[in-house]
This record gives structure tokens, C-alpha cells and sequence, in this order.
């Protein structure tokens, strides 16, 4: 099973030259790194990151979280994935550049990736 960070391309750079991801401001803020499942995608996209570009959709394997993953319920009800710790970057299966259309929705690629 694949959980998905939709993150800016820089942020991710960083981490990939440390070797762990520590999180994008709102994973700081709220003190876990934010997830989504596959079906979770669109409206994570639309809600959080509506006209933004150069951004990378990261492809975890869940597998390799252990027990510091944690499924909580939104405000909504639904489950989310969330990561209490750093996200080795060793974790991650696949990357893409998630494209921006002309009418400001992003479009995802096949996945998994």
C-alpha cells in the first residue's frame, strides 16, 4: 500500500540531500507529516495546493513507516494518514512533477506511480 505527499519541488531537494524529510510548514505546525491515500488525492490537491506549481507528488510505501503511521480522522470522518517522525527518504518509492493545467487543477498522474 502507497501513501502520497504532495510537496513543493525545493522543500523535497532538501530533503533528498539530507536524507529525511522533517516536513512542510503545516507538518511542523501540526507535529506530523500529512498524507493521503490515493483516493484522498483530488480534494487534498484542491483544498491545499489549488494554482500552485512545481510541485512533486512523493509515493511512500507505507510498509516502511512501521507503527509511527497513524490513521486519524479529518474533520470530515475520513481516515488520513499521518507520520509522527522524519520521513526517510529511503521510504519512497517513486517521485513525479504534478502538472498544473490551464485551468489551474493539477493533473495526476497513473498511479500508483
Amino acid at each position: 500500500m502507497f501513501v502520497y505527499k504532495v510537496c513543493p519541488e525545493a522543500l523535497w531537494r532538501e530533503a533528498e540531500s539530507a536524507g529525511a524529510f522533517k516536513g512542510a510548514p503545516v507538518d511542523l505546525q501540526d507535529g506530523y507529516i500529512h498524507f493521503s491515500t490515493q483516493e484522498q488525492l483530488g480534494e487534498t490537491l484542491r483544498r491545499h495546493f489549488s494554482g500552485q506549481s512545481r510541485l512533486l507528488l512523493i509515493e511512500v510505501d507505507a510498509s516502511k513507516l512501521g507503527e509511527r503511521l497513524k490513521w486519524e480522522p479529518s474533520r470530515g470522518g475520513a481516515l488520513f494518514p499521518h507520520l509522527y517522525g522524519d520521513l526517510d527518504t529511503a521510504a519512497v518509492s517513486k517521485t513525479a512533477h504534478l502538472a498544473l493545467g490551464a485551468d489551474g487543477h493539477h493533473q495526476l498522474p497513473e498511479l500508483p506511480l
